[in-house]
This record gives structure tokens, sequence and C-alpha cells, in this order.
């Protein structure tokens, strides 16, 4: 069975100090290191930032508290990834857009035909001639946040939603994909149309044909 790394985080020890690092990341940012994803090697790790990147401190607490755990250095790695995906993807789509790209980035991790972390499915592809899942991993141009505000929302959206603050309810009904309705891509034609929700199409995988 494949096992995500939600479910060997949450575990009792780690609920209160994960959610303590992410909601402090969120609001101020990580002092001095920043954790960012490779996505040759698929692991988190801990990079110094430059100086102008370097948000509002937080207490060095948080930074000692993160940097003692090398599980809680993986998910300050993952609420960046996801961070990023609800920004990139659905930043014009409030709270319930995002939440439902969310829910795709978490199907996924259930489904073996995807990599079993979040940074893994948000950057799938980033280096394959097939290209990426999510099309900002992709662009000819580095994905560059340019709306604080909505940047800061995103963040913080990103780290109730690993810290159980919002309900997950599937919104997208099961979806694994989805698109923006400007385009038309191909793949959709071969996918269950599940709903829209704003600008965005969701589908779900078709069932699987019973052998008779």
């Amino acid at each position: 069975m494949k096992t995500t790394l939600l479910e060997t985080l949450w575990r009792a020890d780690r609920v209160l100090a994960g959610a303590v690092a992410l909601v402090a990341l969120a609001a101020g940012g990580i002092a001095g290191a920043t954790i960012v994803y490779d996505p040759h090697t698929e692991k988190p790790a801990i990079v110094e930032a430059a100086a102008a990147a370097v948000p509002a401190p937080v207490p060095s607490s948080v930074d000692a508290l993160i940097a003692a755990d090398p599980a809680l250095v993986e998910l300050v790695a993952e609420h960046k990834c996801l961070s990023e995906a609800l920004y990139f993807e659905a930043r014009g789509e409030g709270a319930k857009g995002q939440v439902a790209v969310a829910q795709v980035i978490f199907q996924r991790l259930r489904n073996k035909h995807y990599p079993n972390s979040i940074c893994g499915v948000v950057y799938q592809g980033q280096h394959s001639k097939d290209g990426c899942q999510f099309s900002f991993a992709c662009g000819k141009k580095k994905a560059v946040v340019r709306d604080e505000k909505q940047w800061n929302n995103a963040q913080m959206l990103a780290a109730r939603i690993l810290t159980t603050g919002v309900r997950m309810d599937d919104l997208t009904s099961r979806a694994t994909h989805f698109h923006a309705i400007s385009v038309s891509p191909e793949w959709a034609d071969h996918l269950v149309k599940t709903i829209q929700i704003g600008n965005h199409i969701f589908y779900r995988d078709p069932p699987l044909s019973r052998k008779s």
C-alpha cells in the first residue's frame, strides 16, 4: 500500500509542532534560511536565503524546532510546494477554487501512478520530455510571485490545509486533473468531467472496464 508523507507525519507528538511551524512560516517566514525542493532528488533541503528574499523573522525557537526534526523540514518543504500550486494555479479563484486544486494534489497522492509527496506531485515531469502536470512548473521563465497579498493568502491556506484547519470535503468528486476553461487539452477527452469551479474544469479517471 502506498504511504504518503502526511500519513507518516501526523503522530500526536508532531501535530502541534507542525502546526506551529507552518503557521509561523506562513505568517512571517523562516529566519535565515528557506526550505527548497530539488526535483532531481525529490528531497527537501535547507539552503541559505538571499538577504532580500528573507521575510520578517520568526522566533528562533521555531527555526530550532524545524531544524531539529527532519520530518518537520520535509513538512515545511511540502507546505512551500502546496503554496506554490495554490498561488500559481488558482490565486484568482478564491479559497474554494484553491482548495479544489489542493484536492487534486491529494487525490494524486492516493494514486499509485503518481509520486507520494506533494512536491513530487506538483513538480512531476519538470525535467521530462513529456512536460509538467502543473503548467507553472514548466514555463519558459521561472514562475515568480508578484502579488504578495495573494502569496501570503496561499501560504496561510496551505498551512491550514496541512494542519487540518480546513475541511477537505470532496468538492471535485475525486478529480485527478483540471484545466482552465480557456484551453482544451487533448487528454480531457479521455477522462470523466466532474465539475467546474470558477475558471477550472475538473476530471477524474474513467472507471475500469470489467473483464467478461
